[in-house]
């Protein structure tokens, strides 16, 4: 038995528990295994072993007992060439795109949040069966022969995630090459007929800006979760999952930012899984493993995907300018973009973006942000010198992308330098200095300027989360006015102006009057009180308008930035 056999057990999704099997036959009489630690595409520890128990492991009928070295890797002792058969439960009650999740409406598994790698045994091919309850239907990426879904090792499993339940699959085709469609959830006024066409238009933008057929598979996969909560997306060589909240579709720009979600992943089967940072050339699932690319994997696909409906012809040139401006407005007035570079940022993902604390919200700035920033920027100057950003994007993916082969800093600038020496010379200091992105200027170019969005409320320093009638501070300004009253992240706000505050509404509209306002609030269970000195209005955001006094050439380089391939 050459292959690794795997099966998965859903046959009680009432209980949230999903039964795991493995088998295959040792040829080293040691056996070790492993439990990714992490999920490509999500760049944090999330230790899925936390969720597993009830590990058993038998050979020729005898019960054998493994040792477990480390939270995540087990060994054991056995008999060469007579199968071994690894079982255990793992709970399924994480529902987002990396997670497992199983309950009587449906199941969405993460394979490589299942499956352990067997030492030795990465690189054989793996056959994956899936035992449903009656009236379910299974959907994965893999091939399937006789029932069974055929990877070609280990790597191609878990890139494959497994969907199961009542499902409605739509077929689509995009360039001539087959896609399904996997619909999860019922919206309460129903799924959108023209959706399937929308995404057809979407992916085929995306394929336009490559210049290039789908790289993945027939067909390829997405499968869209429309849930009452929830949003992500997560990559992979023959699919993608993604999670959007209903509820935004009923608001102004809540199909565009579906459909931005769809692009984004999608475009990611170029931009990530092919071409990817080098670190990441294997993968090595045991550990973290740092890069400084994940900027160019994440802030480039996010810098493109604000056009995608542009391109598409479901939006405008101001929807794009207001997504663009929501996008930079972010990095402007971000504390952490004067503390953590843009390399930094990609570095430390697994430490800092992943792992959110009021700390952090202070100090450090998201690498998609900030990476939209740089891609924006870098698509203006290589713009002025007659490339495009697109233009590079594609000169990598024919140069690396289609090889499989993995990129770093000096190939991102020679990728550059092919258009301007100048610009793949200036790429360092952006990415190793804080604030050093030519935002402005760059905006500048196009004969656009950035308009100053005044906040409503004076600024006291805060920002606020609210839930069960309560109102609690969720983070401070670095020295502004509520740290500087003694205020910390976590206190809730009982009063302001001796007027219970039990809604951010409510709070806000406490804070006008003068200047000085007395807080009541509670710490660990202790009333205190203190003075609340408030500034004046902020900056709440910015807006992008054009330049009435633009020059011509300004005027022309922004429509053909507007043309974005």
């Amino acid at each position: 038995m050459a292959d690794v056999h795997v099966a998965l057990d859903l046959g009680s999704p009432a209980s949230q528990l999903l039964w795991v099997e493995l088998r295959w036959s040792p040829t080293q009489p040691q056996q070790t295994w492993t439990l990714p630690v992490w999920t490509p595409g999500s760049y944090t520890v999330r230790d899925p072993s936390q969720h597993l128990h009830s590990l058993t492991v038998e050979q020729a009928g005898q019960v054998l007992v493994p040792r477990r070295r480390s939270p995540e890797t087990w060994d054991l002792e056995c008999r060469v060439s007579e199968p071994i058969t690894l079982r255990y439960a793992l709970e399924a009650r994480q529902l987002t795109v990396r997670t497992n999740h199983l309950d009587p409406v449906f199941a969405s598994l993460c394979l490589s949040a299942v499956v352990m790698l067997v030492e030795g045994q990465r690189w054989n091919p793996h056959v994956l069966d899936v035992l449903l309850p009656a009236s379910w239907s299974v959907v994965c990426p893999l091939p399937r022969t006789n029932g069974s879904f055929l990877a070609e090792d280990f790597d191609h499993l878990v890139d494959a995630p497994v969907h199961a339940g009542e499902l409605q699959v739509e077929t689509l085709n995009v360039r001539k090459v087959a896609h399904e469609l996997v619909l999860i959830g019922t919206p309460p006024s129903g799924w959108s007929k023209t959706l399937p066409q929308e995404i057809e238009a979407i992916c085929s933008s995306v394929c336009d800006l490559m210049d290039s057929d789908p790289p993945s598979r027939e067909p390829y996969q997405l499968v869209l979760q429309l849930l009452d909560q929830g949003y992500g997306g997560l990559e992979h060589d023959n699919s993608s999952v993604m999670q959007f909240p209903w509820t935004r579709l009923l608001e102004e720009g809540g199909t565009r930012s579906l459909l931005q979600l769809i692009g984004h992943e999608y475009l990611h089967q170029w931009n990530v899984r092919r071409l990817r940072p080098s670190e990441y050339v294997p993968y090595r699932y045991d550990r973290p493993v740092i890069s400084e690319g994940l900027w160019f994997a994440e802030g480039i696909t996010s810098y493109f995907d604000l056009a995608l409906p542009l391109l598409s012809g479901f939006s405008s040139r101001l929807d794009l300018l207001e997504d663009l401006a929501a996008d930079l407005s972010h990095v402007l007035l971000n504390p952490g973009t004067g503390i953590q570079s843009l390399a930094d940022s990609s570095r430390e993902a697994w430490v800092r973006l992943y792992k959110q604390s009021p700390a952090n919200a202070r100090s450090q700035i998201s690498y998609y942000r900030l990476g939209t920033a740089l891609a924006f920027c870098l698509d203006v100057r290589l713009r002025q010198v007659g490339g495009s950003l697109a233009e590079t994007l594609r000169l990598l993916w024919n140069q690396l992308g289609v090889s499989g082969r993995g990129y770093t800093r000096v190939a991102l600038m020679e990728a550059i330098g092919a258009s301007s020496a100048q610009l793949a010379a200036q790429l360092p200091d952006w990415l190793d200095d804080c604030g050093s992105i030519p935002i402005e200027p760059c905006l500048n170019a196009l004969g656009l300027e950035l308009e100053p969005v005044m906040a409503a409320h004076p600024d006291a320093g805060w920002t606020l989360r609210e839930g069960d009638g309560s109102v609690w501070i969720d983070r401070t300004t670095s020295s502004g006015p509520a740290e500087s009253a003694g205020l910390v992240a976590g206190d809730e706000l009982m009063a302001i102006r001796n007027w219970r505050c039990r809604t951010l509404k409510r709070s806000q509209q406490l804070l006008q009057g003068s200047d000085h306002c007395q807080v009541i609030y509670s710490r660990r269970g202790r009333i205190a009180n203190t003075q609340l000195s408030l500034k004046k209005a902020g900056v709440e955001r910015h807006r992008l308008a054009w330049d009435p006094g633009a020059p011509r050439e300004a005027r022309l380089l922004r429509d053909q930035w507007f043309q974005i391939i």
